[in-house]
């Protein structure tokens, strides 16, 4: 499967992104302006579960298509989507 193709889910991952990349921002601006350290634990919070989401929501659009696509093949295709999903699964 070409490496470079645009899955459906793409799009909303890199806006799920963007919107954590802004708010980390604020949150650099929050830590400059001497703001609570609870306010800024709890924005750092935030931005940790939107990357871990957008992780999740890529790791698994990559098995129900990328993987899934290649099960009905030969043995050999099989083995090489088994250890690409062995590959995957380490970053869960």
């Amino acid at each position: 499967m070409d490496k470079k193709t645009l899955h459906e889910s793409h799009p909303d991952i890199v806006l799920r992104l963007k919107r954590a990349e802004g708010h980390l921002r604020s949150t650099i601006a929050m830590i400059e302006a001497g703001r609570n350290c609870v306010d800024v634990a709890q924005q750092l919070h935030a931005i940790e579960k939107a990357v871990i989401n957008a992780k999740k929501a890529l790791i698994h659009d990559h098995v129900d298509h990328c993987l899934d696509a290649q099960s009905d093949t030969d043995p050999a295709t099989a083995k090489a989507a088994l250890a690409e999903f062995k590959a995957i699964s380490k970053y869960l």
